[in-house]
């Protein structure tokens, strides 16, 4: 379990943080706060561990513009994972827990097998890895477009505003694409587990009387 945790922390945060070290660090050299006189004056591993800590913690605090960007780019077709699944498995059609949340299914999942279940926790850590690098690439296209017009090499800030724009685009498809996969992955690996209808009945059942 901690193997699995840490994945999630390293895919989830610590990664999409780094991408934002970077751009802080790019504008810190911008403005001259950092310098190589100044860094070459850190021991190498208590700066390798500053840059760890920091990536985490800005990972972490900057989860939710990963998710505004989620919401603000618009989707070209809307794809539900229960009835992607069902064309996969038209067996489960009738089947109690296709009408539960996936989150829970997952709890399910991680109580009657946890090494299948670290499948499905690595396509989602995935989703959310690819989702919150697209904010810093936005970022990053940002500071390019503005050394179109203040840096030395405009052609090349154009390109690489070009590149990042179309990069930070195309992660938050290819989250939702990773989020759908881990969806239906969870749908289909509970299909086989013993008495999971039943269960679900008998804990529906008290609340309905």
């Amino acid at each position: 379990m901690n193997f699995v945790i840490g994945v999630f922390d390293l895919f989830a945060y610590t990664i999409p943080g780094a991408l934002y070290v970077a751009f802080f660090g790019y504008f810190g050299a911008k403005l001259h706060i950092l310098t190589a006189a100044s860094i070459g004056g850190v021991p190498t591993v208590m700066l390798v561990v500053v840059i760890v800590v920091l990536s985490f913690l800005l990972g972490y605090l900057a989860y939710p513009l990963g998710e505004a960007l989620e919401r603000i780019v618009p989707r070209r077709r809307d794809r539900n994972p229960v009835e992607l699944s069902l064309q996969r498995s038209p067996a489960a059609k009738d089947r109690a827990f296709l009408k539960e949340n996936t989150h829970l299914l997952l709890c399910a999942l991680q109580l009657h097998d946890k090494e299948v279940a670290v499948d499905v926790t690595r396509l989602r850590a995935s989703g959310l890895m690819v989702r919150n690098c697209a904010p810093p690439l936005l970022l990053g296209a940002v500071a390019a477009i503005v050394e179109i017009f203040a840096g030395k090499h405009p052609f090349v800030a154009a390109v690489l505003a070009v590149l990042l724009l179309s990069a930070s685009l195309t992660l938050v498809a290819q989250a939702r694409k990773l989020s759908l996969w881990a969806g239906m992955k969870t749908l289909e690996l509970c299909f086989w587990i013993p008495e999971i209808d039943e269960k679900l009945t008998a804990d529906a059942a008290p609340e309905s009387s």
